[in-house]
């Protein structure tokens, strides 16, 4: 059977935790082990992953000191960690997996060539606090590549599962890297870069909850755009740019010819005056997902905003 190993990372989070891992439980296809980086919890978080553990022995807990830097650090820290199963599974402290989530992704990922990276992610179910209202999140009609991941993530985290071969390789990357603004962007950046493969599976198999705590709740609704437009226009965005170059720059002798190719396009087209920039990143053939967010990016250029 496929071995799987949970990483989740956590902090303050004991208020919503025992429904997650209670649905690590029921998973049809159970995982062999749960490695949690808590990152300085205050609260009972600690506690309650211990008690979970001793009603459910069969699911290894392994519970480490996260950095104390933030939730893209605490996640990073767990991608550094050796890889011991099939199949990695990353997970925030506070959704419900359905119980099929692990077979899906197995199966998905079963059906390419093992050494092969490949990344699995999809929709979710955006949920309120209490679990009701289920919302369709965003798809993506258009395809993964290295070109979209250098100006857009598709792959939320909650969702993520990798096989071996790009767990390695994510593991691999994670000991040079040292920043990264969101941890779910950088994975899907570098397993792109790479030339793997990413299944985005448009069927939810996750319940996502929406909360007052969420570090980055679901990205939908009016004032979700008006938040873009902000980062857009403060400059915000810019430098997530920047850091992401930076992370793959430490990272470049991974990518593939091609990919390192598109890299030093991106990055030339940042720093050219605007007109120029909208016609090297269209040249280049970077996009966003929609015509809505494709446009987002043509105006990015030209505001000198990317």
């Amino acid at each position: 059977m496929t071995s799987v190993s949970i990483l989740m990372a956590t902090w303050n989070g004991a208020a919503r935790l025992v429904p997650q891992l209670d649905s690590f439980a029921a998973q049809d296809l159970p995982p062999a082990q749960l490695i949690v980086s808590d990152d300085g919890s205050t609260d009972a978080t600690r506690q309650v992953l211990t008690d979970w553990a001793a009603r459910h022995p069969a699911i290894a807990l392994r519970l480490m000191d996260g950095p104390k830097a933030g939730a893209a650090q605490n996640f990073l820290s767990l991608l550094r960690q050796p890889v011991e199963t099939d199949l990695w599974a990353i997970s925030d402290q506070d959704d419900v997996w359905l119980q099929e989530k692990l077979r899906v992704a197995a199966a998905a990922l079963a059906q390419g060539r093992a050494d092969q990276p490949a990344l699995y992610c999809g929709r979710s179910f955006e949920v309120n606090e209490d679990l009701t209202g289920h919302r369709l999140s965003r798809g993506a009609p258009w395809p993964a590549s290295f070109a979209h991941a250098l100006v857009q993530n598709i792959a939320g985290g909650n969702t993520m599962v990798l096989n071996r071969a790009a767990a390695e390789a994510i593991r691999k990357a994670a000991l040079r890297t040292t920043d990264t603004v969101i941890h779910d962007w950088w994975v899907y950046q570098v397993i792109t870069g790479i030339g793997g493969r990413v299944i985005f599976d448009d069927t939810p198999h996750l319940l996502y909850r929406q909360h007052g705590g969420n570090v980055i709740g679901a990205n939908r609704g009016a004032l979700a755009t008006l938040m873009r437009a902000h980062m857009l226009v403060t400059g915000r965005f810019s430098d997530w740019c920047r850091r992401n170059i930076a992370a793959l720059r430490a990272i470049e002798d991974m990518l593939t010819p091609e990919n390192r190719a598109l890299l030093s396009a991106f990055e030339t087209a940042r720093a050219l005056p605007p007109l120029q920039s909208l016609a090297a990143i269209r040249k280049a053939g970077f996009y966003r997902q929609g015509l809505r967010g494709q446009l987002s990016l043509y105006a990015g250029a030209l505001l000198k905003r990317l």
